[in-house]
């Protein structure tokens, strides 16, 4: 079994307040909720930068791999406006 701690730090450029960076985080929440994550948000006070990270457990090598690739799909679908860098480590 594998416990996996993903890192999302997303740069939000045309952003100008808080209030609008919530709206977008609050909406890549609900859709990367259906696929059985952890979610929290560890943004800072600035509000043209966000911190997402998620954990999840996956049986096998294979199962962690689609499940990231998933993620990556749902943030280039719905998301592709937003530029965003994934770190993740594996336990």
């Amino acid at each position: 079994m594998y416990i996996v701690n993903m890192l999302i730090t997303i740069d939000l450029p045309y952003i100008h307040s808080l209030k609008g960076r919530r709206k977008i985080l609050n909406s890549i929440k609900d859709r990367l909720s259906k696929y059985n994550i952890s979610i929290a948000d560890f943004s800072g006070e600035y509000s043209k930068e966000a911190q997402i990270g998620l954990l999840f457990w996956a049986k096998d090598n294979s199962v962690f791999q689609k499940k990231i690739q998933n993620i990556e799909k749902v943030l280039d679908r719905f998301f592709s406006e937003i530029e965003y860098d994934i770190s993740y480590e594996v336990l």
